[in-house]
C-alpha cells in the first residue's frame, strides 16, 4: 500500500482524536454509519487488498490553510508532483498570491491550492464519463484518467482550477488526497513538505493545534456556496482594502467591511483601448465549440422549421418539401451536422472513446446534450435515407426517424444551454445564453432554408416570394431575441462587480473593436430582414440584399459565439507572475519558451503523436511484430 518509513518525523502522522458531527454546511462528517456495507472494503491501492486501520477511515477530511505561515517556496508542488510522478506542464497542488499596498508597506499573500474534495463536487456531476467517485473513505474525490475522454468539462465547472487537463495525453488527472499515505495514518506529501507549516491536514472542522481561525475564505479564494469546499484558513494579518492579482486576469479583490469578505471587482490593468485580436478571436481553443455550437443548432432549427412550420401557421414554409428544394435542403443539413459532430469528437482528447459520453445520463448535462443530438443526428440521417428512396412502404418508418429528430434536436439544444450555465463562469451563467442558442436556431435555420431554395428555384416561382418573406420573418425574431439578450447580458455583467463583469471590460477593450463589429453586423442583418420581410426578394438589388443578409449573418453568428468562448473568466485561483498565468503561457507559445519543459508549458494539442508519424510507425512495422504486441497485450 504504501510504506512508512522507520525515520517519519512526527508531523507527518494524522493526530485526529476527537470529532466533530456535522460540518459547518450542515453535513454529516461521518460519511458512514457504523455496520455500514461500506466498512471493511479495501481501496484495491496498487492492487494490494489491505484494509487501512486508520480510525477516522470514514469521516470527511480536508486541507487546513495557514497564509501567515506560507512563504511560497513551492516545496508542497514540488512533493506532490514527484509522488504523483507528474510532467513538468502538470501540477495537482500550485502556488499563487495576491498583493495589495506600496513600498514599504507592501503585502504579499500566498495561498497554495489543490482539490478541494468537496461537499458536492461539482466536476462529479459534470462528467459525461463517470470518471469522478465521492469516496465515503476520507471523503476523497477521486478521478480515472483512465475513463476520462478529455472532453474537459470538470475545469470549466471546477472554481479552484483543480482538475488538470494534459493536451499531451488526452485526459484529465487532480489531486487524490494521497488516500495511499493516510491508510497508515499519514498525512498527504504537500503536507508533510511543507517548511512553514502552512498546510495541514485532517478530519474536517477540527482545528490544528496553535492555530485559532478556521475561515472558508480569503483574498483571492471564490466563493464557496458552488461546491462546498473541504478547506479552512487561518490570515490573522490585517490585509489592505485592495488585493490585487499578479497574472493577466483583470480581476481583484475589494474588502466588503460589513461582510466581512473579500469580493471580486474589475481590475482594468489593461486600459480602456479597444482592439481587434481577430487572431485569438477566431484561432481559440474553443474554435470546435463554436463549429459544433452553431452547425447543431442551424441544423436543429432548419429542421424543425422544415417539418413543423405548416404546423405553426407558416403553410409557406411547405415548399421546402417539394422538388427539387427537398433533396438539397436534407443532404446540406446532413453535411452541417456532420461537420459539427466531427469537430466536436475531434477535439475531444481521446476522440476514438466518444462512446464514454453517454455514461452519465442520470447527473451530466453533457451526456444529455451528447444523447440529444446523437438522436437528432440519427433521426435526420434515416430521415434523409428513406425519403431518397421515396418508396409507399418507408413512409411510416421514415416518420418514425422524423419523430426521433424532433424529440432530440430540442432535447439537445436544451441540455447544450444547460451545460453551459455553470455558477463558476458568471459571463455564461447567464439566459442571455438561452436567447443566443434558440436566435441561431431561428435565424440560421432560417438562412439554410432559404439559400437552398434560391439555389433549387428561380426567384419568380409559384410561393418562393411568400417563403422568403416568411424566412425573413423567422430570421427577424431570431435576431431580436439575440439582441434582447446580448443587451440584458451587459446590463447585468456590468453591475455584477465580479468575474462576469471582467469579462465585459475585455469584451469592449481587448476585443472592443471585434464586438461593436458583431453589434454593427447584428443591426444590419435586423434592417436586411425587416426590408425582405416586406417587400420580398427580387432582382439586382434584391439578391444582393440577400447576400448582404447571408453574410451579415454568418459573420456575425461566427463572432458572435467565438466572443463568448474566448471571454469567459472563471472563478478560478489566482495564479503568479510565471505559473498559472495565462498572459505568460501565451507569451510562452508565440515566442517559443514553450519548447523549454521547465516552463511548464505545452503547446495545446490532443496527441502525443502526430497522424503522419503514426502512418510511418505502421509503414515500419511487420505485421509479425504487430501480432506478437497484440498477444502481449492480450496476455496481460
Amino acid at each position: 500500500m504504501f510504506e512508512v518509513r522507520s525515520d517519519e518525523p512526527d508531523y507527518a502522522f494524522l493526530q485526529d482524536r476527537e470529532t466533530q458531527t456535522k460540518n459547518r454546511y450542515g453535513k454529516d462528517i461521518d460519511l458512514a454509519a457504523t455496520g455500514d456495507a461500506l466498512h471493511e472494503q479495501s481501496l484495491n491501492i496498487n492492487h494490494d487488498e489491505a484494509i487501512g486501520d486508520n480510525p477516522n477511515r470514514y469521516k470527511q477530511h480536508g486541507f487546513f490553510f495557514t497564509a501567515d505561515n506560507c512563504i511560497g517556496c513551492h516545496a508542497c508542488e514540488s512533493a506532490c508532483s514527484e509522488k504523483n510522478d507528474n510532467p513538468a506542464h502538470i501540477a495537482f497542488r500550485s502556488v499563487g498570491y495576491v498583493e495589495g499596498g506600496t513600498y514599504p508597506d507592501y503585502q504579499r499573500i500566498n495561498i497554495s491550492m489543490a482539490c478541494n474534495h468537496c461537499d458536492d463536487p461539482v466536476c462529479l456531476k459534470g462528467c459525461p464519463t463517470r470518471a469522478y467517485t465521492k469516496f465515503a473513505e476520507y471523503g476523497a474525490v477521486l478521478q480515472d484518467p483512465e475513463i476520462c475522454f478529455g472532453c474537459g468539462y470538470c475545469t470549466w465547472v471546477c472554481p479552484y482550477n483543480a482538475p488538470q487537463l494534459d493536451p499531451v495525453k488526452g485526459q484529465v488527472s487532480k489531486c487524490n488526497m494521497c488516500v495511499d499515505r493516510l491508510e497508515v495514518g499519514l498525512k498527504p506529501s504537500c503536507v508533510s513538505a511543507c517548511l512553514g507549516k502552512a498546510l495541514d491536514f485532517g478530519v474536517i472542522e477540527n482545528i490544528p493545534e496553535n492555530r485559532v481561525q478556521a475561515k472558508t475564505e480569503i483574498p483571492g479564494f471564490p466563493t464557496v456556496d458552488i461546491t462546498h469546499p473541504n478547506i479552512r484558513f487561518q490570515q490573522t494579518r490585517t490585509t489592505h482594502r485592495e488585493m490585487t492579482r499578479t497574472d493577466s486576469v483583470p480581476v481583484k479583490y475589494h474588502r466588503d467591511d460589513q461582510a466581512g469578505l473579500f469580493k471580486p471587482v474589475v481590475d482594468k490593468k489593461d486600459g480602456e483601448a479597444k482592439q481587434w485580436n481577430l487572431r485569438k478571436l477566431l484561432t481559440s481553443h474553443e474554435s470546435a465549440h463554436v463549429i459544433f455550437t452553431l452547425c447543431t443548432q442551424a441544423t436543429v432549427g432548419a429542421f424543425l422549421l422544415m417539418l413543423l412550420g405548416p404546423w405553426l401557421g407558416l403553410p409557406q414554409l411547405a415548399l421546402v418539401k417539394q422538388a427539387p428544394v427537398f433533396l438539397p435542403l436534407l443532404a446540406t443539413i446532413a453535411v452541417l451536422c456532420t461537420l459539427g459532430l466531427y469537430k466536436l469528437n475531434m477535439h475531444l482528447g481521446k476522440p476514438h472513446r466518444f462512446y464514454r459520453g453517454f455514461n452519465n445520463l442520470r447527473l451530466s448535462p453533457v451526456s444529455r446534450e451528447i444523447a440529444g443530438v446523437s438522436l437528432f443526428y440519427t433521426g435526420l440521417l434515416g430521415y434523409s435515407v428513406l425519403a431518397a428512396i421515396d418508396t409507399g412502404f418507408t413512409d411510416f418508418i421514415a416518420g418514425m426517424f422524423a419523430l426521433l429528430s424532433l424529440i432530440g434536436g430540442p432535447v439537445g439544444l436544451f441540455y447544450m444551454y444547460k451545460l453551459y450555465r455553470i455558477p463558476a463562469r458568471p459571463f455564461w451563467d447567464h439566459k442571455q445564453t438561452g436567447t443566443a442558442f434558440v436566435g441561431a436556431a431561428l435565424s440560421l435555420g432560417s438562412l439554410i432554408l432559404g439559400a437552398v431554395a434560391i439555389a433549387a428555384l428561380p426567384l419568380d416561382a409559384e410561393g418562393m416570394q411568400p417563403l422568403l418573406q416568411t424566412l425573413a420573418s423567422t430570421m427577424l425574431v431570431g435576431f431580436l431575441l439575440e439582441g434582447i439578450g446580448h443587451l440584458l447580458h451587459a446590463r447585468d455583467m456590468q453591475a455584477s462587480e465580479d468575474e462576469g463583469a471582467a469579462s465585459y471590460y475585455r469584451q469592449t477593450t481587448q476585443f472592443g473593436k471585434s464586438f461593436q463589429l458583431r453589434n454593427a453586423l447584428l443591426a444590419v442583418a435586423i434592417v436586411l430582414a425587416a426590408s425582405i420581410m416586406l417587400a420580398g426578394l427580387s432582382g439586382v438589388l434584391g439578391m444582393l440584399a440577400g447576400l448582404l443578409l447571408a453574410l451579415a449573418t454568418l459573420i456575425s453568428s461566427v463572432f458572435g459565439r467565438s466572443l463568448f468562448f474566448v471571454l469567459v473568466i472563471p472563478t478560478t485561483m489566482p495564479g503568479a507572475f510565471f505559473w498559472k498565468n495565462p498572459g505568460f503561457v501565451e507569451h510562452a507559445r508565440e515566442t517559443g519558451l514553450a519548447d523549454a519543459p521547465q516552463h511548464g508549458i505545452v503547446y495545446e494539442r490532443h496527441h502525443a503523436f502526430k497522424v503522419d508519424e503514426l502512418v510511418q510507425t505502421v509503414k515500419e512495422t511487420s505485421l509479425a511484430d504487430m501480432i506478437e504486441h497484440a498477444k502481449s497485450i492480450l496476455g496481460k
